[in-house]
């Protein structure tokens, strides 16, 4: 009899530790760590040659390193892909699906991870969170891209300006009004002139753009798309980068560039995904240059080339962003034309 009560003990022991352990192999409970590498998946509408997405590409490929994720992506996804291809990276078990929705991908991103609501999704987008797990992110440069334009406004001496850009969307016209307010700062007299290409990544269009304007006057161009430097090159006319520190493309005309650093929001991610405590929200804060989402590049071979009070403007601007005491205007209409 006394064997038989010692099997039943036993037994109910082994139960509850079973039932204790419910949540499945691998799988976390709130507040508590995951096992294993966080699996995340990319998914970009354009080449990682396009600074946009490659900025995501090169945070990734850090977090690869860094935090141990195991990371996989696809580009160049057409419109018509973009649902299948993120339906495939859910169903094979991806911990975090990242990536740009904007335009085309805001509606097949957000209908995805609707039906998939124990995956972390986190894509640019120009619209705002949905619960439970679709968080937003976007490249808010427009720090260092009044910065750039303290530069230029400082700098010319034709008093016009150059902006090449994609489109007049929120996320564009960020940058551009911020470049134009910074150079206006220090330059009432500069006027601005601005081509959009109607394409995120159009190199040979971005190229005429930047022509027509240095034919018009303009001695020193924003290139917020990619393919402005080769007609700056071929006219000696000064450049500024953007995404990322483009220096090496033209290191006789770029001056400096807007960098955007997603690492810092990758990180973020990664934390919240290993902690199971991933939320729906927008990560604005951590692409700003308060948490080093954002930076103005070095001068490089312009470092010697820039007066003095010109160095000395900017960083002390950078001091008072930092500090708090100096905030940069976020204007999201389409910049007044000159």
């Amino acid at each position: 009899m006394k064997r038989v009560l010692l099997v039943m003990v036993l037994l109910l022991a082994a139960a509850s530790l079973v039932f204790a352990g419910g949540q499945g192999e691998g799988q976390a409970a709130e507040g508590e760590e995951g096992e294993g590498p966080v699996r995340v998946a990319a998914l970009y509408q354009t080449a990682i040659e396009e600074p946009w997405d490659g900025a995501i590409h090169q945070a990734a490929l850090k977090a690869e390193k860094e935090l141990g994720i195991e990371y996989e992506f696809a580009e160049e996804v057409g419109a018509a892909d973009i649902e299948k291809v993120l339906r495939e990276y859910a169903e094979r078990g991806f911990d975090l699906i990242i990536g740009d929705a904007f335009l085309a991908g805001e509606e097949p991103t957000r209908r995805v991870a609707k039906d998939y609501p124990e995956i972390a999704f986190a894509f640019g987008s120009e619209f705002g969170p949905v619960e439970p797990n679709y968080s937003v992110f976007d490249n808010w440069i427009h720090e260092p891209a009044y910065m750039m334009g303290v530069i230029a406004g400082m700098m010319t001496e034709t008093n016009t300006l150059g902006i090449v850009a994609a489109m007049p969307i929120n996320e564009v016209n960020r940058l551009t009004n911020a470049f134009i307010e910074g150079a206006k700062s220090v330059n009432e007299e500069v006027s601005v002139k601005i081509s959009y290409i109607g394409s995120w990544f159009d190199p040979p269009k971005a190229k005429e753009a930047a022509l027509s304007q240095i034919d018009a006057g303009a001695d020193m161009i924003y290139a917020e798309r990619f393919g402005v430097f080769e007609a700056c090159k071929e006219n000696d006319v000064l450049a500024f980068g953007n995404m990322s520190d483009q220096h090496e493309l033209a290191p006789s005309v770029v001056v400096t560039s807007a960098v955007w650093n997603m690492y810092p929001t990758i990180e973020y991610c990664v934390e919240m995904v290993r902690k199971n405590a991933w939320t729906a929200q927008d990560l604005k804060d951590w692409s700003m240059m308060a948490k080093g989402g954002a930076e103005l590049a070095p001068y490089h071979g312009f470092e010697d080339k820039l007066p003095q009070e010109v160095k000395d403007k900017v960083a002390n601007l950078k001091e008072q962003i930092l500090n708090g005491e100096f905030r940069v205007p976020i204007i999201e209409e389409p910049p007044k034309a000159d």
